[in-house]
């Protein structure tokens, strides 16, 4: 691809994916989650400081897929790609004070950028979760060894956490969140409503590593119950009382979160393949 298209098509990859975290940002209420409404059950956080943090890797995902356009997934590659990720949890350390916002993001929606730009943006959503997952599945050698929250829940309650979700090429995303978001508006409910019974759908399956973080197995069971429970009564009325119960207990399903960022990301990107169609679709951010 000549540079120029490269770059436009870089340009336009990036703005889908910042575009994908604040469309999850604004998606409001979601129990225990920074959104529009309030902060739920983060006193370090506000929806402005989200905000920016979002849009401070806006260059992190473009440098993803400079790098990524119509490689092979490599060893070479995941660690491209790492070194990209972790210059870009700088940058968003900067922007919030050295509070994490989209740590998480920045692995699972970067794994999904540079795999939509191995295929050149014309793979199918199948295939990018696939290629993602091949990528995730080679070693960081470069990777820092700190002992990080989410590797303590994970050996502590034996859970895979979004390393292993990864790996496996986003299960979640594939057989949850992407299905419920579809067959949601095939119903014909309101974009809203879609996309929070996406998230309810992740929060009913996923063993969320910052549920288990702050709220242990009880925490992890009450949010799956919650989740099922609004799932099977479609009662929107029951989220500011679902967020209130969230916030007094300190939960905060943010595992959810990133995987509804990234089911937006692929939701976005699905079919519009050509860098005209994606430039069509997408202002540059």
């Amino acid at each position: 691809m000549e540079g120029s298209h490269l770059e436009k098509f870089s340009s336009a990859v990036a703005s889908i994916a910042v575009s994908s975290l604040i469309e999850e940002l604004e998606l409001t209420p979601k129990p225990g989650l920074v959104d529009q409404r309030n902060t739920g059950a983060h006193k370090d956080l506000t929806f402005q400081l989200m905000m920016a943090s979002a849009e401070s890797l806006k260059d992190t995902f473009k440098e993803m897929a400079l790098v990524s356009y119509g490689r092979s997934p490599t060893q070479s590659l995941r660690e491209e790609i790492a070194a990209i990720g972790r210059d870009g949890e700088k940058r968003m350390f900067e922007v919030t004070g050295g509070i994490n916002t989209h740590k998480g993001a920045i692995w699972s929606i970067g794994l999904l950028v540079s795999a939509f730009s191995i295929g050149k943006g014309l793979f199918t959503t199948e295939r990018i979760l696939s290629t993602a997952g091949m990528l995730a599945g080679f070693p960081d050698r470069n990777c820092p060894k700190e002992d990080t929250n989410g590797k303590k829940v994970m050996k502590k309650f034996g859970v895979e956490g979004a390393k292993g979700e990864a790996q496996q090429g986003f299960p979640h995303i594939a057989y949850f969140s992407l299905p419920m978001l579809n067959s949601s508006r095939a119903k014909g409910l309101s974009e809203e409503k879609a996309q929070l019974n996406a998230l309810f759908s992740l929060m009913a399956h996923l063993d969320d590593t910052c549920i288990l973080y702050r709220g242990g197995t009880a925490g992890l069971s009450f949010t799956k119950e919650q989740a099922v429970y609004y799932l099977t009564s479609g009662d929107f009325n029951l989220l500011v009382k679902l967020d209130e119960e969230f916030i007094k207990h300190n939960l905060s399903p943010g595992g959810s979160a990133d995987l509804l960022a990234a089911t937006l990301f692929l939701d976005k990107v699905d079919n519009i393949g050509t860098l005209d169609e994606i430039s069509k679709q997408h202002q540059f951010i």
